[in-house]
Formats: structure tokens, C-alpha cells, sequence
């Protein structure tokens, strides 16, 4: 593989993170509850009305991470008091089945179904939970059919835990997929716009009339721009320079053209990956790197871009947020 022709190893925060850009808030923790409440003021405060949190089962996390299902009822009582709505984007977690979703279905729903702040979708006549699922293409379509199928005994379909499920579409191939599997929508996620197929926005047209003729919800993702290099060296090829704001209003117009019933956007602060829009430090140095920053604009410039569009969506397609 390519990463093993890199050096690997842990930076050194405060000073030394593994972001090309730097929090305006500093290294932080999301279990911080004033940084939980300072990050909901400002996605509130870009008109945004849902936060989608990634999501593992109790007890279960990412290589990197820890396990996080016990911060979600914090961030429901956060997203609520700020006037949000929170979603789930469930990882591909280690083992993870139609059959094993279902029960952790059950579990999210049992806990967290009734929450005010958890996001419900109007869909068929129902107002029923949004799923995202990441790397769905990972599991076999034959066994997505019994989850999503609404003749199989086994499914989730018509009983009291059903929800309009997301997958996820990188290759122009998986349409069929998406289709045969049962899923209600897909989305594209990646905000490199020439990673895949789907994330290229040139496409999205295309796939806005695949998802009209089939009766399926498409979610364009859009993003600032691109930049992992602080974790994947190797990696510069996929960097999308921000262009002072013209990559993301690019992004923006190019998803508002084709009239998406929903849009996301990767991401508010997925700083490693540097498509971030939260709030960034004015550029610093550490040793011999210098981070990136949003000037000669101010450190809210991709939340107030955001609130833009965000505007233009609502005058335009009468979203309401």
C-alpha cells in the first residue's frame, strides 16, 4: 500500500494535531459540554437544521476512538435547547449485519426514539427516523433485502422500528444496488469532488433522475474543500484547494440545480480530513509546518457562506429548517 512508504506516528498536541487547519477552540474533547454547546450555537447559527453524528453500537468505536453512544442523550438535549435535530450515521462497526442492525435499531429507537431533539423524516405518509449508512456497499445486496425487503418476516419494513434508510453510493454501479437492496435514498458524502462517482458533482444530475425514476431519496453531500495530508501524506492527490470559498459555492450551486429534497454537508468539524466548517485559528506554526486558516476572512466564514445558501435553498425549493 502506499502509507507504508510514510513515516507513522502520533502528533503532539496542543501545538502539534493532526489537521491542516486549526480549531478556533483549540484541541478540544466533544464530551467537553461547553464545547457541545459553543459547536450547536454555531451550526445553529449557519441555519442548519440537523446534525448527523456518527454512531457504533454500545461499547464499540472506530481503531481510533472511543466508545460514544453514551454522549448521544447530551447531544439531544444540546441539539434541542439550540432548536437542531440530531440523525445517526452508522459506521461500518465491526461485525455489522442486517440482522445485528436491526436489534441495534431497536436499542436506538427504544432510547432515543422519543427524544424531541431525534430527527424524523416525512416519508410515504409517515414521519419516520433517518439512517445514514456508511460503506453500506460492504454488505451483500441478498442480505440487505432481508432487513429492507417489506415482504421478508424477518425485515424491519411495516413493524414500529422501521426508518428511511440512506445508503451510501461511490461507484456509478451500485444504482443497482441501491435499488435492488431496498434502501429509500442514497447519498455521496465525500467532499472531494472527484473521489468517486458520486461525489462528482457533474453527476449529480444524472443521479437526480435515476432517483426520481425509481422513487428514492438523493442526498448530494457537499463540503468546503479537501485536505488529509497531516494524516495521509500520500494522500495529496485528492486535496481540494477551498479557493476562498469558491469550491464550497461551487458545491452549493451545483447541488441547489438539481433540487434535492435534503442536502448534507461534509462537514462541520472533521478537521483531519480538512472539511471542516466550524470556526478556525488564524494560521499558526508548528515546527516547520504552518496551518491553513480562512483568511483574509474571519474565522465564521464557512458558517456564514453556509447561512447563505442555506437561504437560497429555503427562497428556492421552500425547505424549511
Amino acid at each position: 500500500m502506499e502509507d507504508k512508504k510514510w513515516r507513522h506516528g502520533r502528533h503532539s498536541p496542543p501545538e502539534d494535531i493532526g489537521a491542516n487547519f486549526y480549531p478556533e477552540l483549540g484541541p478540544y474533547s466533544s464530551r467537553d459540554a461547553a464545547v457541545i454547546e459553543k459547536h450547536m450555537l454555531q451550526i445553529r447559527s449557519a441555519g442548519i437544521g440537523v446534525v448527523a453524528v456518527s454512531w457504533y453500537p454500545p461499547e464499540m468505536a472506530d481503531e481510533e476512538g472511543h466508545p460514544a453512544d453514551d454522549l448521544i442523550p447530551a447531544l439531544l438535549d444540546a441539539a434541542h435547547r439550540y432548536k437542531l435535530k440530531l440523525c445517526l450515521h452508522i459506521e461500518p462497526y465491526k461485525d455489522r449485519s442486517p440482522s445485528n442492525l436491526k436489534e441495534n435499531i431497536k436499542y436506538v429507537l427504544h432510547k432515543y426514539g422519543a427524544h424531541p431533539g431525534f430527527y424524523r423524516y416525512p416519508h410515504n405518509g409517515r414521519n419516520l427516523p433517518l439512517f445514514y449508512i456508511y460503506d453500506s456497499y460492504l454488505i451483500k445486496v441478498s442480505e440487505w433485502r432481508i432487513f429492507l425487503n417489506s415482504d421478508s418476516p424477518e425485515g424491519i419494513r411495516g413493524t414500529q422500528f422501521d426508518g428511511i434508510f440512506i445508503g451510501l453510493l461511490v461507484e456509478k454501479n451500485q444504482l443497482k444496488d441501491i435499488t435492488s437492496a431496498g434502501f429509500d435514498g442514497f447519498y455521496t458524502y465525500f467532499a472531494s469532488n472527484t473521489f468517486t462517482y458520486g461525489a462528482k458533482s457533474a453527476n449529480w444530475k444524472k443521479l437526480a433522475t435515476f432517483a426520481k425514476t425509481n422513487k428514492l431519496i438523493f442526498i448530494p453531500s457537499v463540503g468546503p474543500g479537501y485536505v488529509d495530508t497531516r494524516v495521509r501524506p500520500w494522500n495529496g492527490k485528492n486535496t481540494k484547494d477551498r479557493l476562498d470559498g469558491k469550491y464550497y459555492e461551487n458545491s452549493m450551486a451545483s447541488a441547489l440545480n438539481v433540487r434535492p429534497p435534503l442536502l448534507s454537508i461534509t462537514s462541520f468539524n472533521e478537521w483531519h480530513e480538512g472539511t471542516q466548517i466550524e470556526k478556525a485559528a488564524v494560521a499558526k506554526a508548528t515546527g516547520d509546518f504552518k496551518y491553513l486558516d480562512y483568511a483574509p476572512h474571519k474565522s465564521d466564514y464557512y458558517l456564514a457562506l453556509t447561512l447563505k445558501w442555506v437561504d437560497f435553498f429555503q427562497k428556492q425549493l421552500n425547505w424549511t429548517v
